[in-house]
């Protein structure tokens, strides 16, 4: 959703770019009209040309490559979670719970209670804490790319604003000169 305001805040500036071209162009013709002086002035003023604007920016809008990874890194580790999660699991797959007994290293054995019982409930507590933790890791890459999505998208509203404003100002001085024709 975030990527998708983005997206319309830039068709929104180079909007705003393209009626700032054309608002400059009225305003060639007003003053051709106006005396024969302009008209002289603007036809040897150089000539501009019409897709400045899409020349100036990009035509699509790219998300910050830190959203861009998070979002990325959260789907890959969602799908990882899916296939090891026994509830989520598809049903091919007739693995125990406690499958990853034997990949444990004989340092990381010492470390659990002797009884089989014990070890086992402690390894996946372990494991059900990695779990959250990766979780709690993609949680922060995504809170930290919406974050600075976010303060992109602000300094874009405030050029916007600021462009909306010098163009307003322009169109009224432009209306003024058109009702003194």
């Amino acid at each position: 959703e975030l990527v998708r305001q983005g997206e319309a805040l830039k068709r929104t500036e180079q909007m705003v770019d393209k009626m700032d071209q054309d608002l400059k162009t009225s305003q060639k013709h007003i003053n051709s009209i106006k005396s024969v002086f302009g008209g002289l002035v603007n036809y040897f003023k150089p000539k501009t040309p019409e897709s400045k604007p899409e020349q100036n920016g990009t035509p699509e809008y790219n998300a910050n490559n830190r959203l861009k990874e998070a979002m990325m890194s959260s789907k890959e580790q969602e799908s990882k979670y899916q296939e090891s999660h026994p509830n989520l699991r598809r049903l091919d797959n007739s693995d125990s719970d406690f499958s990853g007994v034997d990949s444990i290293s004989s340092v990381q054995r010492d470390a659990y209670p002797k009884n089989q019982h014990l070890r086992a409930y402690h390894q996946k507590i372990d494991s059900n804490l990695d779990e959250m933790s990766s979780g709690l890791s993609r949680l922060k890459n995504l809170a930290l790319g919406l974050q600075t999505e976010i303060q992109e998208q602000d300094d874009m509203l405030d050029r916007l604003t600021k462009k909306v404003e010098t163009l307003d100002i322009n169109i009224a001085n432009t209306d003024k000169r058109v009702r003194q024709l």
